[in-house]
């Protein structure tokens, strides 16, 4: 199954939350999953903008946030050297990069919110686990930037699957890898996980959120090694071309994620 960032994630459920009036606790059950409840802690500023608690949950911010006005949350997906969507200051979009991941919030009264996770791994691969803690800082207000629509997202994004598929197929990838060919029919069978996005989705979103999330499993599986590359300079060519659908999948995510108040066709 295919699995979403976790700001995606409280993107999502929180917009669902603020905007359609979901039980904040299902959102925080569908963010945490198999992880251990998720920490949040606030700098002053946002304590204070909030009315919460230093220390606290999920829960707690999601009902802060309700309390507070704000209408939706955002998610940012930023990598080195494409910032898309990161407000500053820099300390944060420093955070926000070394994540790869970030929600925003920022159509509430007062000072705009950035919420980064910082994410504990232990246990095994048979028997993972993550502890992880969300880090609230009063941020500059969200810079404006056009992703298009969310149908335009799904044109690249289509586009760049084609072109996922074809560089999987030409390196074929389960043959010369023996523990990859289980793996390369998962990412091309899977779908999204049952319950990891709000049903009140729209339907074209949640089709683009399987794509992308499709797409970067492709591109995260062909990035664990230089694959049938001999030289360098194809080595060199293949990370470009797995850099350039990651940069597609983590657009067509995010104008997903952010454009879920857009009604279908």
């Amino acid at each position: 199954m295919l699995l979403l960032p976790r700001s995606a994630r409280l993107a999502a459920w929180g917009t669902a939350v603020l905007t359609d009036g979901l039980d904040p606790a299902l959102a925080v059950a569908a963010v945490t999953r198999d992880d251990e409840p998720h920490a949040v802690t606030a700098d002053f500023e946002v304590s204070a903008t909030l009315g919460l608690a230093p220390k606290g949950g999920l829960l707690d911010l999601l009902n802060s946030l309700q309390r507070h006005g704000t209408r939706s949350l955002t998610v940012a997906l930023p990598a080195p050297g494409d910032m898309l969507g990161l407000p500053g200051p820099p300390s944060f979009n420093e955070a926000a990069v070394e994540a790869g991941e970030c929600v925003l919030a920022g159509d509430g009264p007062g000072p705009a919110i950035g919420i980064v996770a910082q994410v504990t791994e232990f246990g095994s691969v048979y028997e993972p686990g993550a502890m992880v803690s969300w880090q609230a800082h009063a941020v500059g207000t969200r810079r404006v930037t056009d992703l298009g629509s969310v149908g335009e997202a799904d044109r690249e994004l289509r586009s760049a699957l084609a072109e996922a598929i074809e560089e999987l197929g030409r390196l074929d990838v389960a043959r010369w890898r023996d523990d990859a060919a289980d793996r390369v029919a998962a990412i091309r069978d899977g779908g999204l996980e049952r319950g990891i996005i709000p049903p009140t989705t729209p339907q074209r979103c949640v089709q683009v959120l399987s794509r992308a999330a499709r797409v970067r499993a492709i591109v995260e599986l062909a990035s664990e090694d230089d694959g049938a590359a001999v030289t360098q300079h194809e080595a060199e060519r293949r990370a470009q071309a797995l850099r350039r659908l990651d940069g597609v999948s983590r657009r067509a995510m995010v104008a997903a994620v952010n454009g879920m108040l857009e009604k279908d066709d």
